[in-house]
């Protein structure tokens, strides 16, 4: 058993993030996105609202470094309580939240490395996550030498300077 009580069970989610590279997509899903049929399909639904969308995208947000974070634009205006959990989630983290129109989060369902489904009824309640890297382990060594534009997102990553 993982020694771990607080982190993922899942062993096929545990996979698909141990497979994600920076700027590979994940994307966690209500219970009625029409996920491709060739796509990587991680079904996590069980019934209505089990497990939430909310649920899924903190304990994702645990082990995973984002890097953008993106859904669809009506949030904001029509679903104002996900707006909100999303920037608290995602808003002090140095990950670049941005909204595009439905259709197209729908279109990004063939370009996902993964889907994860939840239980969730939630409207509009499909998040992109492409992942990023933490800056500073490329750059312990001697000889290596952040770029300006690496250090910035070390710091708000971390809240501190490399």
């Amino acid at each position: 058993m993982k020694r771990d009580e607080h982190g993922i069970l899942n062993a096929e989610l545990n996979h698909a993030l141990a497979s994600m590279g920076h700027t590979d997509t994940l994307i966690v899903t209500d219970a009625g996105f029409p996920i491709p049929q060739d796509a990587w399909r991680i079904d996590l639904a069980l019934t209505r609202g089990v497990p939430g969308l909310y649920e899924v995208l903190e304990a994702i947000h645990g082990e995973l470094i984002p890097e953008t974070v993106t859904y669809a634009d009506a949030v904001p205006e029509n679903n104002p309580e996900m707006d909100e959990r999303l920037q608290d989630l995602y808003g002090d983290t140095g990950t670049d939240l941005e909204t595009i129109p439905h259709e197209d989060v729908l279109a990004h369902g063939s370009e996902a490395k993964a889907i994860v489904r939840t239980g969730a009824y939630v409207p509009w309640g499909n998040v992109i996550i492409q992942c990023g890297t933490d800056p500073k382990p490329f750059f312990d060594g001697d000889r290596e030498v952040m770029p300006d534009s690496y250090q910035w997102r070390y710091e708000e990553m971390h809240g501190e300077s490399p």
